[in-house]
Order: structure tokens, then C-alpha cells, then sequence
């Protein structure tokens, strides 16, 4: 059983608004003995757990993953190449603008997140409760607000830096955007606070909630992304060391529904297709399935603009044979093209295939060569398309963190980076266990750092990695912007500035706030 995301609580949804009014008038202050306050809230250990569920919600509002984020994300990145010129593609042709719903919806729920993070560490301190329970839940408010604040500092780097509850803030006009490093610090900090409380694990009535390894996995990414390698590799080998994940043995099953919160799972968002609909996020009855495969699914499969995926990343699944000379399974896991050939996994025939088990020639007849996605759409389902059971069909969890990328960013903070020297064996040793798993032929010491990057494209395209890999990287301008032919679906790569690879502050924003800026590139 996976825990079920939701507001528990309309006093919540109030305590989470940031909005609070005041006036001298005595009649107009007389209390509500209705009204539930932050102080009327925060007294019991329910009121804890309500609160901390509260600030999971926003992971499954449809402004955030269950739909919007993956075009600040995968949209992004050198794999996909989407279709239109909506305002959901301008962010990867580096044309967003700081007025679009692309741009401000996925802010809002990160913000969403944190505020109610803030609550839960500002007055859970507070409660007579188990003490077990409270640093648990401590845990997972550090980790959710330092997991936002990891989102909005690689997306759009300067940003407004708030730990305290509105209640607590004098002056919220006063609140200025925070140098990225002081962002960056306030997440290495978070993640150790998280660390330091959260369990091993949780019983199956709640399965989703973060755990040590999920605050550790994070830590060592957060390092890894600062290029400090060191601290990376001693975190990510805690995790490697614990003894709590493994590779599960069919590459196949991080991306079904019924082989969710699996051995190699560290922290995945819990998507549940319940049947309800509506665009809404935290209200009662809403839609917390995942609704982001309309915009991967192939063509004649969704009602939406869609994508292709570029070439160049189905030429690099088809490099290089498995062991016993096959295609390598995660091509077929990852991408539906033009093919014959099958591969053999896990007991299992790998084909070219989408819904419906429609091969490419079953479904396009036209001659054309396009390559499109597969991963995620879980069409074993028996689905008919990508939207028959409306926006929020599928419960597939959407997996954020899993021990395969633990290794692949071990390995990378062991070589040291681009900068770094020659392959270690610890290094080769855990690329081989990624390579294995899939029957690719292992590496020696001869291993380099290209390597261990289209390792990365091969084990975790589509999972929304790809983009800020290549932003920690210094990559963004030679892999997209002087191949605009990546974004030809869409209106290419020619309005980028430097300044772009990040996201615009949303208008809004700068509106309610004199001390905001647009960042650069944008001005």
C-alpha cells in the first residue's frame, strides 16, 4: 500500500497561504471560535501527521509532477524535441517568459511545498508527542524543503530564500532573492538535517515517505552538483554501503505500476489513479494520478502537442551489443521506433511496441522514421492511449531517486568529474553493476568520463535528469544551443542569451515584490 498524498485538512490549506491581515478596528478583531488557526492547529501528534502530508501534496498537483514539471525538465534537455510553440516548449527553446503558466506553476507548488515544510518545523518542535515520531517527521519537512529548494535553485537560481513561517516574517516585502550559493547552502543543510532524523524505512501503510537513504541520496547529489567530490562520494557510498537498495533485476520494473516502491526505489513521487479528474491539486476529489504521459506518448496516442525524441540518443543505445549480441533492453524500455529486431530479457521478448502491444509499422504507415518515447506509459496497463480514462489515468509512481543513479554519480564523484583524473575500480565497479543488470559487456579501467555520461543517457533519459546534468556540466550552450536542430519541432534554440539556461523569475512575483529581478538573459 502506498500512502495516499493528500491535504488532510482544510485548516491547513489555510496555515499554507502566506496571507494574513490585520486592522485596528476592535469589531473587527473579535475571534472565530470556528476558525481554525495556526495556533488552534498545531497541538497534537495528528495535527503533526496532517501537516507533514500536507507538505507532500504539492508533489502530485498537476502544476508539479503529476504533469507541468517535465517542461522544465525533460522538455529541456538534448533527448527530446518537442512539438508546437506553446508556452509549455518556449522554457526549452530558451524563450520562456516570465508571464507564462510554464514558468509560474511549477514555482508556486515548490513554494507551495516549502511553506508548509516551514510550518511543520516551526511549531512541531512545540507538541508533547512520541519523540520517534516528531524526528521523523522533522526529517521529512528538512528533506521536502531541501529537496524544492534543490528544484528551484537549479531551474531558476536566484531565488527568494524563506525558512520561517509567514506569521514569523516582519516584513515579507522586505524578503530579497538569495545569492545561489547561500540556496545552496541552506539545501546541504537541509539534507543533513534530514538525515540525522529520518528512518531506515516505514511500514507498508506508508510506503513514499522519505527515508535516510532518500536524504543521503540527496546529499550526495547536492555535492556532487557543487563539484565537491569528496563529501559526494562518501554520501553516495553510505548509501551503497547500507545495505537497503539493490538493482532490481528486470530494468523494466522502475517504470510499472505493479512493481512500485521496488528494492532499487529510494523516493518516488506516489501517483494514485482513483478516478478522480480536475485541474486542481490539494482540494478534496482531485486528480492525483500521473498526467505527464499525454506529453510523452507517441503520435495518434495523446490529445496533446507532443514530441519526438532525437536520433542521436537511439544511435547511442545501438553503439554497442549486450553481451549475448542484442539490442540493449533499456532501448526498448526508453524509446518506440522503427524495428524488427527483439531482445531477449529476463524471460521476457523485448520489442518495439506501444499501446495496445501496436508495433511502429502497426501504427504508422506513412514511411516515416520518427522516433518517439516509451518509458512510464506502463501500456501493459491495457490502455488505449494515453488520455482514454481522462487526465489522470495512471497510478504509475514516477520514480525521483533511484540506487542506479546512486552508482552512476558515485562513480562520477570517484573519477572526479570532467576535470577529474583516470577511472578507479571502485568507479568501473559500479557502472559495471548498472551495465550488468542490462547484459552489457562490462568496462575496464580504460572508462572515461563520456562514459559514465552516456551510462547516464542510456540508464536514465526521461526521468528528468538529462537537462540539469548538462547545466552542472557547462554543457547547455554546445549540446543545445549550437544544435538548434534539437528543437526543430519546436522554434529552435535562437532566442537564447546567456543568462537562459536558467528559468525567468515569474512576473508575479516581481510584481508583489520591489526587491525581485528578472534574472539575467531576460532583462
Amino acid at each position: 500500500m502506498k500512502i495516499n498524498w493528500k491535504i488532510t485538512s482544510a485548516a491547513f490549506m489555510l496555515l499554507s497561504t502566506g496571507i494574513f491581515y490585520s486592522c485596528n478596528e476592535d469589531i473587527l478583531e473579535q475571534s472565530n471560535p470556528n476558525a481554525i488557526t495556526p495556533k488552534s492547529f498545531w497541538n497534537t501528534s495528528e495535527d503533526a501527521t496532517k501537516g507533514i502530508l500536507g507538505a507532500y501534496s504539492p508533489f502530485t498537483h498537476i502544476w508539479n509532477y503529476s504533469r507541468f514539471e517535465i517542461f522544465v525538465s525533460d522538455y529541456r534537455d538534448d533527448v527530446v524535441n518537442a512539438y508546437g510553440t506553446s508556452e509549455r516548449t518556449a522554457v526549452g527553446a530558451f524563450n520562456g517568459i516570465s508571464t507564462s503558466n510554464g514558468t509560474f506553476w511549477v514555482w508556486s507548488t515548490h513554494y507551495q511545498a516549502i511553506t508548509r515544510a516551514n510550518e511543520v518545523i516551526f511549531n512541531v518542535p512545540n507538541i508533547e508527542m512520541d519523540q520517534s515520531m516528531k524526528d521523523a517527521i522533522l526529517g521529512e519537512a528538512y528533506f521536502l524543503r531541501g529537496y524544492h529548494y534543490f528544484q528551484l535553485v537549479n531551474n531558476w537560481r536566484n531565488v527568494p530564500l524563506i525558512t520561517l513561517p509567514f506569521s514569523e516574517i516582519a516584513d515579507p516585502e522586505a524578503i530579497a532573492q538569495a545569492a545561489p550559493e547561500e540556496t545552496w547552502n541552506q539545501v546541504v543543510a537541509d539534507f543533513k538535517a534530514a538525515q540525522g532524523l529520518l528512518p531506515q524505512n516505514w511500514d507498508s501503510s506508508n510506503l513514499g515517505r522519505a527515508t535516510w537513504g532518500a536524504a543521503t541520496s540527496f546529499l550526495g547529489k547536492a555535492y556532487l552538483y557543487l563539484e565537491d567530490y569528496t563529501n559526494a562520494k562518501t554520501e553516495l557510498k553510505k548509501v551503497m554501503d547500507s545495505g537497503l537498495y539493490s538493482l532490481t533485476a528486470d530494468y523494466g520494473d522502475n517504470f510499472t505500476e505493479d512493481a512500485e516502491n521496488n528494492s532499487e526505489s529510494i523516493f518516488e513521487i506516489q501517483f494514485i489513479a482513483d478516478g478522480n479528474q480536475g485541474w486542481g491539486g490539494d482540494a478534496a476529489g482531485t486528480g492525483k494520478g500521473a498526467a505527464f504521459h499525454p506529453d510523452l506518448s507517441p503520435a495518434g496516442f495523446t490529445g496533446q502537442d507532443g514530441m519526438q525524441i532525437n536520433k542521436w540518443t537511439l544511435e547511442l543505445f545501438l553503439d554497442e551489443k549486450t553481451v549475448d549480441d542484442q539490442i540493449d533492453p533499456r532501448a526498448f524500455e526508453t524509446l518506440f521506433w522503427d524495428t524488427d529486431e527483439t531482445t531477449t530479457y529476463q524471460g521476457r521478448e523485448l520489442k518495439s511496441s506501444t499501446y495496445l502491444g501496436k508495433s511502429y509499422k502497426e501504427v504508422y504507415n506513412d514511411g516515416r522514421n520518427t522516433i518517439y518515447a516509451s518509458k512510464h506509459l506502463d501500456v501493459k496497463q491495457g490502455y488505449t492511449g494515453s488520455q482514454a480514462e481522462g487526465w489522470h489515468q495512471s497510478g504509475n509512481n514516477l520514480r525521483l531517486m533511484r540506487y542506479a543513479d546512486v552508482l552512476l554519480m558515485y562513480a562520477e564523484a570517484e573519477v572526479g568529474g570532467w576535470n577529474g583524473g583516470a577511472a578507479t575500480q571502485a568507479a568501473v565497479d559500479a557502472v559495471n553493476l548498472v551495465r550488468a543488470r542490462a547484459n552489457m559487456p562490462a568496462f575496464d579501467l580504460s572508462m572515461t568520463m563520456k562514459d559514465i555520461e552516456d551510462e547516464r543517457v542510456k540508464e536514465l533519459s526521461l526521468e528528468r535528469t538529462r537537462y540539469h546534468d548538462l547545466l552542472r556540466w557547462g554543457l547547455v550552450k554546445e549540446r543545445l544551443v549550437d544544435h538548434p536542430e534539437l528543437k526543430s519541432s519546436s522554434s529552435g534554440t535562437g532566442a537564447y542569451q546567456p543568462g537562459r539556461e536558467y528559468i525567468d523569475i515569474p512576473q508575479n512575483e516581481i510584481d508583489a515584490n520591489p526587491n525581485f529581478q528578472h534574472n539575467p538573459g531576460y532583462n
